[in-house]
């Protein structure tokens, strides 16, 4: 069976041990501890990890993605997490289209204040 220790999977994702740990504080994942006490991760901790951590690239916030973690675990098939994943991600776009509606609009001032800072500094 592979496993990985807290610093390799660290290491590997390009994140602290402190993050690492947070989530397990979370529940978001649950790793085994050998007998002198430190965490031992499974193959199934590291799936996990690279979940939340895609969830949280995309916006996801952590009650998101452990709802969506605890959906795959209640029904294998995956149906009711890609049902919920579709949901949010739906959500999310929107969230990112009124984004990019508010950043065109802030381009568009920036431009608007420039011409016209240039065109008072060239009468100065």
């Amino acid at each position: 069976m592979t496993t990985y220790t807290i610093s390799q999977l660290a290491n590997e994702f390009d994140i602290s041990t402190r993050t690492i740990r947070y989530y397990e504080e979370k529940g978001l994942i649950a790793p085994q501890r050998n007998n002198g006490g430190q965490r031992i991760y499974s193959r199934k901790d590291r799936a996990r990890l690279r979940l939340i951590l895609r969830g949280k690239k995309f916006g996801f916030s952590l009650e998101e993605i452990a709802e969506m973690i605890l959906l795959f675990d209640e029904d294998r098939t995956g149906k009711k997490q890609l049902e919920v994943t579709v949901k949010y991600g739906e959500q999310k776009l929107k969230e990112v289209d009124v984004k990019i509606e508010e950043m065109i609009e802030l381009r568009s001032e920036i431009e608007h204040f420039l011409t016209d800072f240039k065109e008072k500094t060239k009468n100065l």
